[in-house]
């Protein structure tokens, strides 16, 4: 059986893999995230829990406190964020820019590929320089 909270995929199994599809596993690893953030800094009242984070994973959010991390990425990260970005996108909220998007797209791609790495030390790193924890 296979256990879906403790991946460990081949480096290389995971460039078969498709951008979009890192990036739609990267967004659900960022939301469940910013959700535990939350809960765990007192940073909304429970009625106010979906709104408070939605508001950090709004592409906007994404691409503002990604700027944050992108010093820290490795060539490798690097190299896995510009393939998310420079997927062409679907469709773009109206809430954001392509650039947005695009930026967020990139980072969702990113933590996808992290996650199925099973790299979590790695994303709670990078998570919390976007978050502006030091540790």
């Amino acid at each position: 059986m296979t256990d879906y909270f403790h991946l460990n995929i081949d480096r290389d199994a995971l460039l078969s893999l498709s951008t979009l599809g890192l990036a739609h596993l990267g967004d659900g690893v960022y939301e469940v995230m910013v959700r535990s953030w939350l809960v765990l800094h007192g940073k909304a009242k429970a009625k106010d829990l979906h709104r408070a984070t939605v508001k950090y994973v709004a592409a906007p959010a994404q691409a503002e406190r990604f700027e944050k991390l992108q010093p820290l990425l490795s060539d490798e990260e690097a190299d896995v964020f510009r393939r998310g970005r420079n997927t062409a996108p679907h469709s773009i909220p109206k809430a954001a820019s392509r650039a947005q998007y695009q930026t967020a797209t990139g980072l969702e791609a990113l933590f996808g590929w992290l996650y199925l790495q099973g790299r979590t030390e790695r994303l709670n790193e990078l998570f919390s320089a976007m978050m502006g924890e030091m540790s």
